[in-house]
């Protein structure tokens, strides 16, 4: 009995000891695990970190494989039009749970004579990397040297002509999502380009995949240039009308930069033909605006205190009339890229850039102006809505909110351009890629 009462003290006294010795151990273990997650981070450089980050964090939605691939042709026509036609192909990766292979893009704007067309790499034009960060968990974006090769793609023949329904369409696609499908690395989807696929997929999907579109740090300088050199021309105009640049904040720094008005002025002669006949077959009157039409409408915006800078975003090449800058009203000082002389910045690009530069001066535009039958602008301001829409606005009407958008080839209620704002609600995307004078302020 005493033996046994001696051991069960013997027992009792030894259990704390035990517990103490596995904390430690587990506090060990913690650090070698913690030390070896952050060894890579302080070995690389802030530009090898992210995308460091981007290949090792698990996704968030399993869905998105980085084994399984999309592969779709060139994309091609004008920079909005391929931007929704990229758009269009991650979300058809995402739908078949795959990454989508890095696309070509088009540098130059043939619509007909496609061996004319210069492909150019999308990391050339947007950052790989940041899209990846912005959009983890939603879409991905694949380098072709993540392919091992190892089968043949498998061909997804796109349909064509009338029969071929968006019904019809989304039933193909399914039929290539696991199954047999899962044997191939890649699915190489043939036939029409992305743009002129049937389309199946929300306005605030496509919007989505806009904001994850961030320019390379090389054009961004470009379009800061611009921007600086049109403030600089407000803040001169409010100089020789005497007007102060507001007041001072408390740490001695001036008020916000000097604010600008952005018009996409469509009133080229291949646009004007285009849209007189657009007016004939719908029997609509709401479609092309003359350039007196267009100054009218402007002059009726009250956002913005006068003087103050109007920028237009004009294809110089095609316009006829070089006189867009005269014939404004008081207080309206109008700038193209000739006179506000920023023509070397945009000489020098391709195409596709030069349109990638005016479509960031309009997107941050205080006011923009654009035509509701333009795919530039519909996306200009759907990226201006959805970032309303992040601050919690969604309805401009009767206010000024800031980020104002008007249409001024639709009359609003007060005689002027209509207020517009992009319908988030919309089920696909048919509106913005080819127009409508349904727009409202909300």
């Amino acid at each position: 009995m005493n033996i046994l009462l001696e051991l069960k003290h013997l027992k009792l006294f030894s259990l704390p000891a035990r517990p103490v010795i596995c904390k430690g151990l587990l506090i060990v273990i913690v650090l070698i695990v913690l030390r070896a997650i952050l060894s890579p981070f302080l070995a690389i450089n802030s530009s090898e970190k992210e995308e460091f980050y981007e290949s090792t964090v698990p996704d968030l939605f399993p869905g998105i494989r980085r084994d399984k691939f999309v592969e779709v042709p060139q994309i091609i026509w004008g920079l909005n039009n391929q931007k929704i036609a990229f758009a269009r192909a991650c979300l058809t990766a995402r739908f078949l749970n795959r990454s989508l292979l890095m696309p070509s893009l088009s540098a130059s704007l043939f619509y007909k004579e496609v061996d004319l067309l210069q492909p150019i790499d999308f990391d050339k034009v947007f950052d790989f990397s940041k899209f990846n960060a912005r959009c983890h968990g939603f879409v991905r974006l694949a380098r072709y040297s993540e392919v091992s090769n190892r089968s043949e793609p498998l061909k997804l023949q796109k349909g064509s002509g009338r029969r071929w329904t968006v019904e019809r369409d989304l039933d193909q696609l399914q039929q290539f999502i696991g199954g047999k499908a899962d044997d191939s690395e890649v699915i190489e989807i043939v036939g029409k380009h992305p743009f002129l696929w049937p389309d199946h997929w929300p306005v605030k999907d496509y919007a989505k995949i806009f904001d994850c579109l961030v320019l390379v740090p090389e054009i961004e300088t470009e379009v800061v240039k611009v921007i600086s050199k049109i403030r600089e021309a407000g803040q001169r105009a409010r100089h020789e009308a005497g007007i102060p640049h507001g007041k001072q904040r408390r740490d001695g720094s001036t008020n916000l930069p000097i604010p600008y008005v952005a018009v996409h002025m469509r009133i080229e002669k291949d646009w004007m033909i285009h849209c007189k006949k657009w007016e004939q077959q719908s029997n609509s009157h709401e479609i092309c605006s003359s350039k007196e039409e267009i100054i009218h409408k402007v002059s009726q915006i009250t956002d913005l205190r006068r003087p103050v800078v109007v920028y237009l975003a004009v294809a110089d090449s095609l316009l006829e009339d070089d006189s867009i800058t005269s014939g404004w009203r008081v207080g309206m000082v109008a700038y193209e890229k000739k006179k506000l002389g920023v023509t070397d910045i945009y000489d020098r690009q391709p195409y596709l850039i030069k349109s990638a530069i005016d479509f960031e001066v309009c997107s941050r535009a205080d006011v923009f102006v654009g035509n509701s039958f333009s795919t530039f602008s519909n996306l200009v301001v759907l990226s201006r809505t959805e970032r309303l829409y992040n601050l919690g606005k969604v309805s401009s009407c009767g206010e000024n909110i800031g980020l104002s958008s008007y249409a001024y080839n639709v009359m609003g209620d007060d005689g002027g351009p209509q207020r517009w704002m992009t319908d988030m609600s919309d089920k696909n995307f048919q509106r913005l890629s080819y127009g409508t004078n349904n727009v409202s302020c909300h």
